[in-house]
């Protein structure tokens, strides 16, 4: 049973790991009673937490539904890759010649992680690394830009932990990229690391 202390964030932060591990399958119903059961909370509460991840992107809810993962397909991952690599070029321009100090911290806590750690804590330090090196730019509207794309982008890395079963292939990908944009030559390197990411079906 999740302690009564912000309730709502501990329930919140219990689903999105779920989510970003892969145990919620997507299509899958999340009725508001059986989570309430579940983990001892009142409706009401399930229902703010519930809330908090649809706004996130990461649940999505339609009228007369139950909230449910949205399915990121193939299509999908190869759209937003399409949309994501003009923005990821202009980061690696905009920062050649530079390290990222926050970007390189990432880096170091995802590859510190123990090897039984859910794929959920894997997702949220590469999202903070390609976050910080976003927000390095100085832009805001790239900021604004990227952060559109982030929910999708989470979702979509969910299917990534059957490409990288190992992790420290992960790590050193994005060892590469930010050792590539430090050296002041980062755009193929970009290129092929989005590429790479979904150049394999992850999802099937």
């Amino acid at each position: 049973m999740l302690r009564p202390v912000s309730t709502v964030s501990a329930l919140a932060d219990a689903l999105r790991q779920r989510v970003l591990s892969g145990e919620i399958d997507p299509g899958t119903p999340l009725p508001e009673q059986e989570l309430a059961a579940l983990y001892g909370v009142a409706r009401p509460t399930v229902r703010e937490a519930l809330a908090a991840l649809v706004h996130e992107g990461l649940l999505r809810r339609e009228r007369n539904r139950s909230a449910y993962v949205p399915e990121v397909t193939i299509e999908d991952l190869d759209d937003l890759m399409f949309v994501r690599r003009p923005l990821e070029d202009l980061m690696a321009r905009a920062l050649a010649g530079r390290r990222v100090p926050e970007a390189d911290a990432a880096l170091e806590r995802m590859a510190a992680l123990p090897d039984d750690a859910p794929w959920s804590d894997v997702v949220a330090e590469h999202m903070a690394l390609h976050a910080a090196l976003i927000e390095a730019v100085g832009s805001p509207r790239l900021v604004r830009l990227y952060g559109a794309l982030a929910a999708e982008t989470r979702l979509g890395l969910v299917g990534l932990r059957r490409v990288y079963e190992d992790r420290e292939q992960l790590v050193a990908e994005h060892r590469a990229l930010l050792d590539a944009i430090a050296g002041g030559d980062a755009q193929t390197v970009v290129k092929e690391h989005l590429g790479h990411s979904w150049g394999s079906d992850p999802l099937r």
